[in-house]
């Protein structure tokens, strides 16, 4: 565990806490009294300010709530986590004591796929099952009816603890053809559709009846390597891979506006981006040299993975993919093209059962750690094959570091371990947008992709239908990676700490205020009194231990749900009781 000056955790924590809070400088005041001090940070929410405390004292526990405790010592070497423990102090606080500074942490405790879940609900389906199916949360929506293959119904939440939905009823549908999204949005019987086609842009901004909110380009798509699979072991194939692809030429072909070139795995709005260094230019010939080294003068044969699903990063995916596939013919690969259905795909790339695939991501959280820890850190997937210890180095460095400018020298390091191991090639930062009909209020395109329909009025009617590229895989989130899963996910389930609506800066959610310690390794959460969850259980700091445990610890017996791959939590916290 780091230690500090206290001056200089001073000065981190109330860094740290702005920065999580989307506080400026003029919001911050510092009180003293006697040998205590107390940094206070006021957040603007949609209702209210609220604070933010920092202290150096910790909460005692009281003796008449039976509250939970789940721990793992830092330096016990199947604790692979960053967590010493988490613990319930009394009904409505909850304290969680970090092995060392993660800069990033209320960040990732806003986001999605840690909704708390009724302590009661997670021991009666250990097995998984209903929390996949039948999700209960806090949120402003509940689940009704998930008809398979058709649509998804939520109904208001008549006891929902902040203000109700604008709309009794609200239905998920999906389409994996932007053109059929689009006929839906012009005939009017949906209200919404993500991701509409690059040739639907103009139409829907040339129209009376329809609106476009366009979405930042926060994503990366990329053509993933897995050097576990031959011929990619060798790092010079990798390289040779990177060095063939016109991207330029993928971007303009298939992308809508707003969308750029990737000059590297990080998108420019996300902290973390370096100028410099960027990638590789195309060289056809230094790729064909490349490969000779190798062993592979005349190519080699290698199948293509994808999901046949749009996303933002991601708009054409069958098009894109013959274009790879061509392209690659001029250094001698041969591509066999295989679609996958997207949940199969999804399993069988996390699992690292892939050798190339066509895969990308979305801004979870703007910070380097959510983009870079989660796919190149230590405790990521295996989608690339194993991982490199310097890059792990470089990583850990930066989640720890409170500096800003200190980082960006460190993520330029990382940015060049990258480039030098070629574990996938980053190709384009797409731009993307929704649309909706005329008459509906508050639309957002948020650049989180997180939607937030329980504010959005359509013109008054009882009813909001969403249309989204695909089916959600499962509905419990923990468990899920999927961007259209966790969209259903957000509108049932809540966490501790929230992203402002069409926003990114961190607000509260079921907990009401949150503070750390001076050296910024123990948060204290203080919990909103009042809130039941769905099926009228109430809410209190036992059900935060424990959905957090079931995610934590391997041997839980609750550490189950769609598939137990747990992806989030592994990436962004590590697992405890993990021997591997």
């Amino acid at each position: 565990m780091k230690r500090f000056s206290k001056l200089f955790v001073l000065v981190f924590v109330m860094a740290l806490i702005a920065t999580a809070c989307g506080s400026s400088s003029d919001d911050t005041t510092t009180t003293t009294a006697g040998a205590a001090t107390e940094t206070t940070v006021a957040t603007e929410t949609t209702e209210a300010a609220t604070e933010t405390t920092v202290a150096t004292e910790t909460t005692t526990a009281s003796a008449d709530f039976p509250g939970l405790m789940v721990e793992a010592a830092c330096d016990d070497e199947t604790n692979k986590s960053n967590i010493n423990y988490i613990k319930a102090v009394d009904e409505f606080t909850v304290e969680i004591q970090l092995c060392d500074v993660d800069v990033a942490f209320p960040a990732k405790v806003a986001f999605s796929a840690f909704g708390i879940v009724p302590q009661e609900y997670l021991d009666a389906n250990s097995g998984g099952g209903a929390l996949v199916d039948q999700p209960i949360g806090t949120g402003p929506y509940m689940l009704t009816q998930w008809d398979r293959g058709n649509q998804i119904v939520m109904t208001r939440n008549p006891n929902y603890w902040g203000d109700a939905a604008l709309t009794e009823t609200l239905v998920f549908k999906w389409s994996s053809e932007a053109a059929q999204r689009f006929l839906e949005l012009q005939a009017g019987t949906v209200d919404g559709i993500d991701n509409p086609g690059r040739d639907d842009f103009a139409l829907i901004q040339d129209s009376a009846d329809l609106q476009l909110k366009e979405r930042a380009g926060t994503n990366i798509f990329y053509l993933g390597l897995n050097r576990d699979k031959e011929p990619f072991g060798d790092e010079k194939v990798r390289q040779a891979m990177a060095m063939a692809l016109d991207r330029d030429r993928i971007v303009a072909n298939f992308y809508p506006p707003g969308s750029v070139v990737a000059d590297q795995f990080l998108p420019k709005p996300i902290f973390g981006y370096t100028p410099e260094p960027k990638w590789y230019d195309q060289d056809i010939e230094a790729a064909k040299a490349l490969l000779a080294e190798a062993g592979y003068p005349d190519g080699f044969e290698v199948t293509l993975n994808y999901r046949d699903v749009v996303r933002s990063y991601l708009p054409s995916p069958a098009t894109v993919g013959q274009d790879i596939q061509a392209q690659l013919a001029a250094i001698g690969v041969k591509v066999t093209i295989e679609v996958m259905e997207s949940g199969a795909f999804l399993d069988a790339s996390d699992a690292g059962d892939l050798t190339m695939y066509m895969l990308g991501w979305g801004a979870d959280y703007p910070d380097a750690t959510n983009f870079l820890d989660f796919h190149f850190g230590k405790n990521a997937s295996d989608q690339f094959g194993a991982g490199f210890e310097d890059l792990w180095a470089v990583l850990d460095e930066g989640a720890s570091t409170p500096d800003p400018a200190a980082r960006l020298v460190i993520y330029e390091q990382a940015t060049q371990l990258i480039k030098d191991h070629v574990p996938m090639v980053p190709i384009a930062h797409g731009g993307s947008g929704v649309g909706y009909l005329a008459d509906v209020t508050r639309a957002q395109a948020s650049p989180l992709g997180n939607e937030y329909f329980a504010v959005m009025d359509p013109g008054g009617r009882d009813t909001f239908v969403w249309m989204q590229n695909a089916e959600p895989i499962g509905l419990y989130c923990a468990d899920e990676t999927d961007g259209e899963s966790l969209r259903g996910c957000e509108q049932i389930t809540e966490q501790l700490l929230a992203y402002e609506i069409d926003g990114t800066d961190v607000v509260p959610g079921l907990a009401e205020t949150y503070e750390a310690n001076a050296d910024g390794t123990l948060w204290t959460f203080h919990l909103r009194s009042g809130v039941t969850f769905h099926d009228g259980s109430t809410f209190d700091a036992n059900d935060v231990v424990a959905s957090y445990d079931a995610q934590w610890d391997m041997n839980s017996p609750n550490h189950t749900g769609r598939d137990g791959n747990f992806t989030y939590w592994d990436a962004l916290f590590g697992f405890k009781n993990n021997a591997g």
